[in-house]
């Protein structure tokens, strides 16, 4: 028989697909470039949630398994640390233009392919110096 739907017992091998859920606050340009880096995203604006409570779209975003990218870091960290489990939580500081907000999530993305995942992890990228800056940290509920 063979394994994984192969002959000789091939190894299947798989695409990880990171999927994004991106915050109102941040510009929707940032879908591009995530579908320009193979990714999934959706911005809050163009699936009919604009407006909705941040509860309301961490759930949303834990419940379909997006990590969600914004820059809301005081409330969403409150959120996700909450959480029991959840596909992780990305912030973009400072809260800044169209142009830079895209540069950094470019950097995010080249950060999140150096990574295993992001389950139950915060990532908070920030420009230094002209350069981006990470900081990674476990964001779950201690038990």
């Amino acid at each position: 028989m063979a394994v994984g739907g192969h002959k000789h017992g091939a190894a299947r091998r798989y695409k990880l697909t990171v999927k994004f859920l991106i915050d109102e606050c941040l510009s929707p340009a940032l879908v591009n470039e995530a579908h320009a880096a193979g990714s999934d995203a959706y911005h809050l604006a163009h699936i009919g949630r604009a407006g909705s409570s941040d509860r309301r779209i961490a759930a949303y975003a834990i419940a379909r398994d997006l990590i969600l990218v914004t820059n809301d870091a005081s409330d969403f960290r409150r959120i996700y640390a909450a959480q029991d489990l959840h596909p992780g939580l990305v912030i973009l500081i400072p809260n800044t233009g169209r142009e830079t907000q895209i540069r950094l999530f470019g950097a995010v993305l080249s950060r999140l392919r150096t990574m295993p995942d992001l389950v139950n992890k915060g990532l908070e990228a920030d420009f230094v110096d002209d350069g981006a800056t990470f900081v990674e940290y476990e964001l779950l509920r201690r038990t």
